[in-house]
């Protein structure tokens, strides 16, 4: 399915999700590296298919392969990292905080994409997961390393977008 398609798909009630997304993925804040790879990884996170296929299609025209596979490892280790850091977040045992993670993430280091623009995906997917812990550090990274606050909020538009036409797709294929 194209983007078009599938913007066309989108029920009436949410027509401003669909609008949104148009809009968004133009934003200027972002690279069109920054916005494909936030669209990707956002999409992969909200395990719908539909969404998720039509986007890696669409981004698959705008990314390198390898920036392609980085924006799948973001999602990926995220979908890991979120729940567990989420964990000690919420517990109140200190302990948990105090053994280590014993989590492979190799592919925060080995990604082979722009370093920023890796982060910025991490960012994007757990704003999605819900993860504040991880949130405050991927962003505080960036913003370390002088990106702007404006381009960290774009990125998460994208997420907040992706993730609400998620819901209303899979609440659709449900209702069908």
């Amino acid at each position: 399915m194209t983007l078009e398609a599938l913007l066309e798909s989108t029920p009436s009630y949410a027509k401003d999700l669909k609008l949104n997304l148009s809009s968004l993925l133009r934003q200027t804040e972002l690279t069109e590296q920054q916005t494909w790879g936030t669209a990707l990884a956002c999409a992969l996170a909200s395990r719908n298919m539909k969404l998720y296929e039509t986007l890696s299609a669409e981004a698959s025209r705008h990314l390198s392969p390898q920036a392609m596979e980085a924006a799948k490892t973001a999602a990926a280790l995220m979908g890991m990292n979120n729940i567990f850091y989420r964990f000690l977040h919420l517990t109140s045992n200190s302990k948990y905080a105090t053994i280590p993670a014993r989590l492979r993430m190799n592919g925060i280091r080995t990604h082979g994409i722009d370093h920023n623009d890796f982060e910025l995906w991490c960012t994007a997917v757990s704003a999605m997961n819900g993860c504040g812990a991880c949130v405050e550090s991927h962003q505080q990274g960036l913003v370390d390393r002088g990106v702007g606050e404006e381009t960290i909020l774009a990125a998460v538009r994208i997420a907040s977008v992706v993730h609400g036409l998620a819901g209303v797709f899979d609440a659709e294929a449900t209702a069908s």
